[in-house]
């Protein structure tokens, strides 16, 4: 590795390997990072991370999309990304299931896919806290998949 890679504090860019959910994940601090992964509804339903909970890394979400596969989304009233901002549980994305049509994109600020006020999706999460995929309202059916593409920041926390 280059040695004006370090140390890690002076806000360089630094590749962090970590195992998230049995697989090795990894990404880079200070530039701009790229998700994609495709989850079930039933996770969905149950919730689940998509970014994890890691000591000393701030996550912030820089773009985000969903697309409904195997059928468009029903009976949920919302899908949703959500995080951990100012120590409160905060909905990044809401997006409408009428929105989640199959083989739809939805972006973040679109139609029927909600954003926070005054760029607030957008803003720093909480140090060592999970970017989750969850719903709001009854179980999520008919769709076999949501895949999420997240377009991220990963900070290191001061």
């Amino acid at each position: 590795m280059d040695s004006r890679m370090y140390p890690e504090g002076r806000g360089q860019a630094v590749a962090k390997a970590v195992t998230f959910n049995g697989a090795p994940f990894q990404f880079v601090t200070q530039m701009a990072n790229i998700l994609r992964t495709r989850v079930t509804i039933a996770n969905v339903n149950l919730g689940i991370d998509l970014l994890p909970a890691i000591q000393g890394i701030r996550w912030q979400l820089l773009d985000a999309k969903m697309i409904s596969v195997g059928g468009a989304a029903g009976a949920a009233t919302t899908v949703d990304i959500t995080a951990t901002q100012s120590a409160a549980s905060v909905k990044l994305l809401a997006s409408a299931i009428a929105a989640l049509t199959q083989s739809a994109v939805l972006r973040a600020g679109a139609a029927n896919a909600v954003v926070l006020a005054d760029g607030a999706s957008f803003a720093l999460c909480d140090n060592n806290a999970a970017i989750r995929a969850s719903k709001t309202g009854a179980s999520l059916t008919t769709a076999t998949h949501i895949d999420y593409f997240l377009e991220y920041l990963a900070v290191l926390a001061s």
